[in-house]
């Protein structure tokens, strides 16, 4: 018997990986968040699953099922949204499992800044404008950020910011980041990426207050900041480059 985490991915049935679906498939018991997870992805269980929403559940109650699953030799999906590897509360699950040595993998899903980026369709990283891309929010009711991880302290390096769970703070967003980014620095607000009710907004740090306020969005949304937004005359890498000889070009006469 196993706990088979599975990154469901941003919300669309079908950006859920292949080993994800077959997972869902096979397990007779599923416990999934129902307030996030699309409902269409349980299309992917089999007939018979017996199926959990986690939504008003507690973690003592997530464990209890863990624990009864274990002990009926069934193994269990634990569907959870975006990707495992951030802000995803597994592993808090992960301790208690190995508490009474329950076993448990970890699928990998979608994460939605990728989603978010696609429905934008823009590449996050520019040649020698911004290379790096920082996955961040802000202190919530759900858990207090670390003093050292600041949107200042990020934002002082210039590179493109993907903010989550933040829409209630966006005042705060463009107070901390316009000293460093500048006012016209591009912004793109992207809620429920990948779902059907998906909408985008795109402004700059001095006009994305306002129109959140004519357009308002829930915490669901992913607010980008960063110049690699509206690039447009940029250098091209050497990757492609005719003369950029690499070990899989094979062309040592240029």
């Amino acid at each position: 018997m196993t706990i088979h985490f599975i990154g469901a991915g941003p919300g669309a049935a079908d950006l859920i990986t292949v080993r994800g679906s077959r997972l869902l498939a096979s397990c007779p018991v599923c416990l999934y968040a129902g307030s996030i997870v699309a409902p269409e992805l349980l299309k992917h269980c089999a007939r018979g699953t017996k199926l959990i929403d986690t939504a008003p559940m507690s973690l003592d109650e997530i464990e209890a099922e863990y624990v009864a699953a274990h002990k009926a030799g069934q193994d269990v999906a634990r569907l959870h949204s975006g990707d495992l590897s951030v802000w995803s509360a597994v592993a808090e699950q992960i301790r208690r499992l190995e508490k009474h040595d329950i076993p448990y993998t970890l699928t990998p899903g979608v994460p939605s800044f990728a989603a978010a980026a696609a429905a934008l369709r823009r590449e996050l990283t520019i040649p020698e404008l911004a290379q790096s891309l920082v996955l961040t929010r802000v202190s919530g009711r759900a858990s207090k950020m670390p003093p050292g991880e600041t949107l200042a302290g990020f934002g002082r390096t210039g590179a493109t910011l993907a903010i989550h769970l933040a829409i209630h703070a966006i005042d705060r967003i463009v107070a901390d980041l316009t000293p460093l980014y500048g006012a016209e620095c591009p912004v793109a607000v992207v809620f429920r990426a990948s779902w059907p009710d998906e909408r985008i907004l795109t402004g700059t740090l001095d006009t994305i207050e306002a129109m959140l306020a004519e357009n308002p969005m829930e915490r669901t949304a992913i607010i980008f900041v960063g110049s690699a937004l509206a690039a447009q005359d940029f250098g091209e890498s050497s990757l492609y480059d005719a003369h950029y000889q690499r070990r899989f070009r094979g062309r040592d006469g240029l």
